[in-house]
């Protein structure tokens, strides 16, 4: 869907939904383009003016597998013409048992699992640090700088980001602990990775290790890719040592697959990249394409420590989504998908590696596959944040029918989620209005 701006933004019908949103809807449930959109397929939308947009955001990383899926939309279609919803716990159905089974089966590792569904990823994450309590008799929790992990009490804990997500909304839960991730353009230890040694994972077993006690930490939380934290990539050495350090001292790896999962990063799931064998996993976002779902996979001795009763939920594992979700997976594993998300990772690098010589405001390109961030900095010696040129940026894309998102602790990063069924031409055209943004941010500071 090539982009089509002949309405402004925001057009007349954007603008007059926009005073009717300022009238319902609280402030704080935030928007990032002042448009309403009024359709779309795969990976562009319409709004109500009659623009047409090219879409680099994906739902914010939720529509992996494209809007209106023809795979998706069966599963759905069917279901609904059958029944909406039973809960689970009231009335079992196949398609909870379906796609337990299914992410079972394509989560890392051989080992016997089991899966418990909910809703979204910051629920996928709650529960997954209760069964890892609940399993080890342990009450400490570790997460990482620059991570975000939700907004429900132990999400936003977890979630190192103040503003916006945890200013006001205090106090937080107890037991969590902040260890440094290996965010190497910010070093937190102000050292080179090729020659630190991982400090930053020596220094999280010290923590663990002087500081709280090994026998006192449950579990340790992981995005392999970090995503609002700005789309951090771990280094190859890393995730395996912070695995290491979990299994020398009996605490359970959570991979938090969350945003980086569903082929996000060009495999199924970004842990995979890494050979590390994780002891659970958590998906939601492109699980569903749209449609509301998480899972919490996981060693099946692990999963079955919580009693009858103490995990669940009215709409977790909802007939209908997990009828989205199988149809989601049977695309990512039973087609050329995947093999398209490394080709696109590789067209969106090519495009923009070389600007972190060209562009002075480029500080650096990073990514994972198609998962790729562009940090923006007014310095590169100082690498102060160039905070105001990424909105800027931001703006100057939608303003031209691409739409595209920031992240980043200090809000100093453009990400790319396209839609992995994002035509080749559509690609490169939203990366034309990408570069030509980037390079009048450049010249205009």
């Amino acid at each position: 869907m090539s982009r089509q701006m002949s309405n402004g933004i925001p057009g007349p019908n954007s603008t007059e939904w926009g005073k009717r949103r300022d009238e319902a809807v609280p402030r704080a449930v935030f928007n990032t383009v002042p448009v309403f959109a009024d359709g779309g397929e795969g990976a562009g939308f319409i709004d109500v003016d009659g623009n047409r947009f090219i879409d680099l955001a994906g739902g914010l990383g939720c529509l992996n597998v494209g809007r209106s899926n023809p795979r998706v939309l069966a599963a759905v279609k069917e279901q609904i013409e059958n029944y909406l919803h039973e809960c689970f716990h009231v009335a079992m159905y196949p398609e909870y048992v379906e796609l337990a089974e299914t992410l079972n089966r394509v989560t890392p590792g051989d080992h016997p699992k089991k899966t418990m569904l909910a809703n979204s990823g910051a629920e996928a994450v709650e529960n997954a640090v209760k069964i890892s309590r609940y399993a080890t008799g342990r009450d400490a929790v570790i997460g990482f700088t620059n991570g975000f992990s939700g907004r429900t009490l132990v999400g936003m804990t977890l979630t190192a980001k103040e503003m916006p997500y945890k200013h006001g909304f205090g106090p937080f839960a107890p037991e969590f602990y902040r260890a440094p991730f290996a965010y190497c353009y910010r070093c937190p230890l102000e050292l080179q990775h090729s020659s630190c040694g991982l400090a930053c994972v020596e220094h999280t077993a010290d923590m663990i290790d002087s500081q709280i006690g090994s026998e006192n930490v449950a579990c340790m939380v992981v995005e392999p890719v970090q995503g609002e934290g700005g789309f951090v990539v771990a280094p190859d050495d890393y995730l395996p040592a912070l695995k290491s350090v979990c299994e020398q001292r009996d605490i359970l790896f959570i991979d938090d697959e969350v945003q980086t999962g569903m082929g996000r990063t060009g495999n199924l799931f970004a842990i995979e990249h890494y050979d590390v064998t994780p002891d659970i996993v958590t998906t939601a976002k492109s699980l569903g394409a749209g449609l509301p779902i998480s899972g919490v996979t996981g060693t099946a001795e692990v999963m079955e420590a919580p009693h009858v009763g103490g995990l669940g939920g009215t709409y977790g594992g909802n007939p209908v989504s997990c009828a989205a979700a199988l149809a989601v997976l049977g695309e990512l594993t039973e087609t050329d998908l995947l093999d398209r998300a490394r080709a696109q990772g590789k067209i969106i690098r090519d495009r923009l590696d070389p600007l972190a010589s060209e562009l002075r405001i480029v500080g650096e390109v990073r990514g994972l596959g198609p998962m790729v961030g562009v940090e923006l900095v007014t310095d590169k010696k100082t690498k102060e944040p160039a905070k105001r040129e990424t909105a800027a940026v931001i703006k100057r894309c939608h303003e031209n029918g691409v739409i595209i998102l920031k992240a980043g602790t200090y809000d100093n990063v453009v990400r790319l989620l396209a839609p992995l069924v994002i035509s080749n031409e559509d690609l490169h055209e939203g990366l034309d209005v990408l570069i030509e943004a980037l390079r009048w941010a450049d010249g205009g500071t």
